[in-house]
């Protein structure tokens, strides 16, 4: 039956079928929004992204989900829309209104004509596909609550791993050189003592030969410079030597 002559009959009788699919609509609309804001606050609280930059990646992850279930949902529920029309909605050929003078039975009768079992079927049947969306939903969820743990815990353990190694450079480098300018510093003395020892020993030696040249110097006890330095001193300055 022409659209026209369907839409008289159902507002004869009261009927809006675009008004309850609209309305059927608009309820599936609200009970995404209010599950997807419910999801939101929840993952913002268990992961504590609220005034962090994570805040934002979360908020395209919980976009990127929703966004994949309501082009699915919408998909589902425009061919339930079109089935409704049609089938569920569409008067029967031949279909008439009862007249004023036929008995209260026979409208009875005309009237269930137009409950359709199919459109409970079509309603059980979105309301599983409902379920199998929020349990689809939920295990996003848990990915998305396990990926979150994994790159802080890879973030933290990253950090901490670069913090420990720029220390111990910044420690080895410091404490190394500043053993080379312990070492220099007293190698520098030593040797300016040896020297000063070395030449006054030269010194005496002179002196003792302008004023005794008959003297037997061979038989001299050096008792300074560096030919007579002690063990101790010499074994320290070699090893000083070794460890530049």
């Amino acid at each position: 039956m022409e659209g026209s002559e369907s839409e008289a009959i159902f507002e004869s009788l009261n009927l809006n079928p675009q008004l309850f699919i609209n309305e059927v609509l608009n309820l599936v609309d609200d009970l995404l929004d209010g599950a997807f804001d419910f999801y939101q606050q929840e993952a913002s609280n268990l992961l504590r992204t609220d005034g962090t930059d994570r805040s934002g990646d979360m908020n395209k992850g919980i976009g990127y989900i929703r966004n994949m279930i309501q082009g699915v949902l919408d998909k589902r529920l425009e061919m339930w829309e079109k089935y409704c029309l049609r089938h569920c909605f569409a008067v029967p050929e031949g279909f008439s209104m009862p007249k004023a003078s036929e008995t209260p039975g026979d409208s009875s009768i005309n009237k269930d004509v137009l409950s359709d079992l199919e459109l409970d079927a079509q309603l059980d049947s979105l309301r599983d596909k409902l379920t199998v969306v929020a349990k689809e939903s939920a295990e996003l969820n848990r990915e998305l609550q396990a990926l979150e743990r994994q790159s802080v815990l890879s973030n933290q353990c990253t950090g901490s791993v670069n913090e420990a190694l720029q220390l111990y450079e910044q420690n080895k480098v410091h404490d190394m050189f500043q053993e080379m300018m312990r070492t220099a510093s007293e190698l520098r003395t030593k040797m300016e003592k040896m020297k000063t020892k070395r030449m006054e020993g030269i010194e005496r030696v002179k002196t003792e030969r302008i004023y005794n040249p008959n003297r037997d110097l061979s038989m001299r006890n050096h008792g300074k410079g560096l030919f007579n330095a002690e063990l101790e001193d010499l074994q320290e300055f070699l090893a000083n030597i070794k460890n530049m």
